[in-house]
């Protein structure tokens, strides 16, 4: 057998177990990367696979092409919504965050490894963002759902938080090795990486959505390697110009996701694949690259870190960036524990190996134990604390699946395939009775292995495939007349409601949304709920008139304190110019 034959043989092999290991690290709770990373470190030199690999060149290769990959996917899938309702928060988080994390735990590794203040920072920097595949792939598997605005406030954070850490490390590589100097040097070079990272990305994705929308391709399955192909010229193109490639690949991301392009589900289902490959390729990887020996010479030095990362770096950065933001206890706490380490930080840890940094092997051995200790400590009780702090909200069915209409020219058009649960409102019902808006009609019914023709008395039953095709602006009014019947969730803010925080005044709300208040405008939302309606009245739900607009509540503590509110404003009121902290950032 020729080696390329051995090496394919062996590459399949780890790609085959890496997967498979993906669904034990589901039932465990356990983050998948841990798995991935065991998988190389079995086949490495000194596990059962015996596989020689000492080649940080190479790895640093891979890992930056498979971030790379990562990040683009990442931004296809951020939602401007999201990032509308929570960039403040998640941005501090992100930036300020990041750089309080660094410091923390950088004057902590100094101070245990006995190392210069300046190695202490780079490896304070290496281990400072946090990764949003981890976290969310825990929460999904152990079926827990965060309140909105915190999901989307981590979402956010771990998604864009990676592009600080990249530029504290290289910066401080370059520092560390006399290339630039601490001060307007390093704040230059940051502004730098910053403005051309994001120009570049900006400019990239919107040419992206131009091309992929006007060129015409023989091939549909052509039209997702030329999306690839742009993200990675960006990244290529912001590196050459002195940004950063890995914030210019993000955001083209966010900015090709949000946007109605051809083939738009086939171009996500494959980054997605390319995505797990990527994560895959990338743990075994470095898995391979690292030495179980010299992870236990470094373990106590290494927990200690991660304990100072975990207990003291993380906390004191949600309190310092978060809290302005009017989250609660119970959400700062639970912000300040996830914090899970995963992609990034490895792969960072290659770049001082790469540059010839002195100690950096040590630095790379820390970073791995503590992104080993971190993924298995947080991750398998992430949903645990969750459940404890309240935070965890009533279980809904995933959105259902949606089958692509292809075509090069944009078609106002979807097609969905319902799977009717049990408990859905359509269950028991005629087609004729479910009321389907104009504009959606039913075009098959599958029940097992056969197809029902639908007709008006065609009765759906639980396990039905049920094909809608509908005008796209009707997906969210199709997808009630389906959707299994629970109860209401009153802690969610409705569609055109303004979240507004129990502790905001009535002046902030008369000043800023032109509301008619008479009275003693220093009560409080709260006080003012429990003026207007008896005890066993305020709950969630409850509802109060406040000049010509209403207040909603969706929070209320068993002291009947009211934490969150929804102000749904009149036909003819007009929407606020701009307002102030207190209430928007309740949202």
């Amino acid at each position: 057998m020729f080696a390329v034959d051995r090496l394919i043989l062996v590459a399949g092999l780890l790609l085959l177990i890496g997967i498979g290991s993906s669904k034990f690290s589901a039932r465990a709770g356990v983050p998948v990367l841990v798995l991935f990373l065991a998988v190389g470190m079995l086949a490495g030199s000194e596990g059962i696979g015996g596989i020689a690999f000492d080649n940080y060149v190479l790895a640093h290769g891979i890992g930056t092409i498979a971030l790379a990959v990562i990040l683009f996917d990442g931004g296809l899938r951020t939602s401007l919504d999201a990032v509308r309702a929570t960039w403040k928060p998640a941005f501090s988080l992100a930036t300020l965050g990041v750089l309080i994390t660094a410091a923390v735990t950088g004057a902590a590794a100094a101070l245990i490894l006995d190392i210069p203040i300046l190695l202490g920072m780079l490896l304070g920097s290496i281990v400072g963002s946090t990764d949003a595949a981890a976290v969310f792939s825990v929460l999904r598997s152990s079926g827990v759902r965060l309140r909105e605005r915190l999901a989307n406030t981590l979402e956010i954070e771990s998604a864009s938080n990676d592009p600080m850490a990249i530029f504290l490390t290289v910066g401080l590589i370059e520092v560390l090795l006399g290339r630039t100097e601490i001060g307007l040097g390093l704040v230059g070079f940051f502004l730098q990486q910053m403005v051309v990272g994001g120009v570049v990305g900006l400019l990239a994705g919107k040419a992206t959505v131009a091309v992929v929308n006007r060129i015409n391709l023989d091939a549909a399955g052509m039209y997702p390697l030329v999306v690839t192909a742009s993200g990675l010229v960006c990244f290529g193109i912001a590196a050459a110009l002195g940004g950063s490639g890995f914030l210019a690949v993000f955001i083209a991301g966010v900015v090709v996701g949000n946007n109605r392009i051809v083939f738009q589900r086939g171009i996500l289902f494959f980054h997605d694949a390319g995505a797990w490959l990527s994560q895959i390729v990338m743990f075994v990887v470095l898995g391979l690259l690292s030495f179980p020996s010299r992870l236990m010479a470094v373990w106590w030095d290494g927990l200690l870190i991660a304990l100072a990362l975990m207990l003291v770096a993380r906390p004191v950065a949600v309190l310092l960036t978060a809290t302005p933001f009017n989250f609660d206890r119970r959400e700062l706490a639970m912000v300040s524990w996830v914090g899970l380490k995963g992609a990034v930080p490895i792969t960072l840890a290659t770049f001082p190996l790469m540059m010839g940094v002195p100690g950096a092997e040590v630095i790379f051995d820390v970073v791995f134990f503590v992104v080993l200790l971190s993924a298995l400590t947080q991750g398998v009780t992430l949903a645990p604390i969750a459940r404890r702090l309240g935070l965890e909200l009533p279980f809904t069915a995933p959105p259902p699946a949606s089958l692509e209409i292809s075509s090069l020219k944009h078609i106002n058009g979807d097609i969905i395939d319902y799977v009717l649960t049990s408990d859905s409102a359509a269950v028991g019902r005629t087609i004729m009775d479910l009321g389907l808006p104009q504009g959606a009609v039913i075009a098959m019914v599958t029940r097992g292995q056969d197809i029902i023709p639908p007709s008006g008395s065609t009765v759906l039953r639980a396990g039905d495939h049920v094909f809608v095709v509908m005008r796209t602006m009707l997906r969210q009014a199709v997808n009630r007349i389906f959707a299994p019947i629970v109860p209401p969730d009153d802690t969610e803010v409705a569609p055109g409601e303004f979240p507004l925080h129990g502790d905001a005044r009535l002046r902030d709300l008369r000043e800023f949304y032109d509301l008619g208040i008479e009275g003693n405008l220093d009560l409080t939302i709260s006080d003012f709920f429990r003026q207007r309606l008896p005890r066993e009245r305020l709950r969630a739900g409850a509802i109060v008139e406040i000049g010509s607009a209403r207040l909603v509540a969706h929070e209320v503590t068993g002291a009947g304190r009211v934490e969150l509110a929804g102000l749904i404003l009149s036909a003819n009121e007009a929407t606020p110019a701009h307002v102030p902290e207190v209430i928007t950032e309740a949202q």
